[in-house]
């Protein structure tokens, strides 16, 4: 396994933290914590380039990369705001959370991939589990009252699937860049913030520290990692994969004890562990044709 899928499984395990620190920072709204994450994100990537003596030079990319890479980020979480908004939370991220589906099915267009059967039935499993898990926090029923925000929520799932896939045909561009992305979204969201909303500062220090928290790892490291992940590692078993955010993020909501253990959460282990198993028969493919080679040399 290379280290770009292992930098891409990194970025799902601090995702999985999304919810707890979300939670942790208090009335913030969302445009304002959005720009404040993003700036710790920024900083993040400033000091890396500093400690690594690279040249700001490395932001002069073409205008399409620019308008991918803020696309990517801004658009993302703007359309999941408002998806929330306008819909009911279980159902508007249900939505959402197809884009590893769609991450593994539209990789089949990009240069030297193929989708095969387990590819879509792992993903098809891990959004089983996934839907298991958000049901679990609401009302799944569907009303024509919230099309607006399933709208939203769709238009969420494909503009992080596309930033994904679109990523990897600009393999050459240094993830370095992504601070510049990281910047210009904070900007927007600034923008946004005086447009949408009233500012609400975090009351006490484990709020800043929860802040702190999603710029470095969630809203923040993660996205450098993906970036890197999504460009030069697997990307069928990173997106199939990546259904076991959700999970994981519950069960650290229950080991903190803000969430109640069910039998839900049991099997939607089981199906997000034997899509994620189906989606790396080739992996496991490799590995036993390795270890029988080693083998068969050892004897011979």
């Amino acid at each position: 396994m290379s280290i770009a899928t292992l930098l891409g499984f990194s970025a799902i395990l601090m995702w999985a933290l999304l919810a707890l620190f979300t939670s942790a920072s208090g009335a913030v709204p969302p445009f304002q914590l959005n720009a404040m994450t993003f700036t710790v994100a920024t900083a993040i990537g400033l000091v890396y380039l500093k400690a690594r003596g690279r040249s700001f030079a490395i932001f002069r990319q073409r205008p399409v990369v620019w308008l991918l890479g803020v696309a990517g980020l801004f658009g993302y979480h703007a359309f999941y705001f408002g998806a929330l908004r306008n819909a009911p939370p279980a159902q508007a991220s249900l939505i959402a959370y197809l884009w590893p589906l769609l991450i593994v099915l539209g990789s089949a267009i990009l240069p030297g991939e193929r989708l095969r059967w387990f590819h879509g039935a792992g993903a098809v499993l891990g959004l089983s589990g996934a839907a298991l898990i958000i049901a679990g926090s609401g009302d799944l029923a569907v009303s024509t009252a919230y099309v607006p925000g399933y709208i939203l929520a769709a238009f969420c799932a494909l503009t992080w699937s596309s930033y994904s896939l679109l990523s990897r045909r600009f393999s050459s561009v240094p993830s370095d860049v992504v601070t510049g992305f990281c910047f210009a979204t904070a900007i927007l969201s600034v923008f946004a913030h005086l447009v949408f909303e009233t500012t609400v500062w975090p009351a006490n220090w484990v709020e800043w520290l929860a802040v702190l928290g999603l710029g470095l790892m969630p809203v923040g490291g993660a996205f450098y990692v993906w970036d890197y992940a999504v460009k030069k590692g697997d990307i069928q078993l990173i997106g199939a994969a990546s259904y076991a955010a959700p999970l994981l993020s519950t069960l650290i909501l229950i080991a903190s004890g803000q969430a109640a253990f069910s039998g839900a959460i049991v099997v939607a282990a089981v199906l997000i562990t034997a899509g994620a198993c189906l989606a790396a028969l080739p992996l496991f493919k490799r590995l036993l044709d390795a270890r029988l080679a080693a083998r068969r040399s050892s004897v011979g």
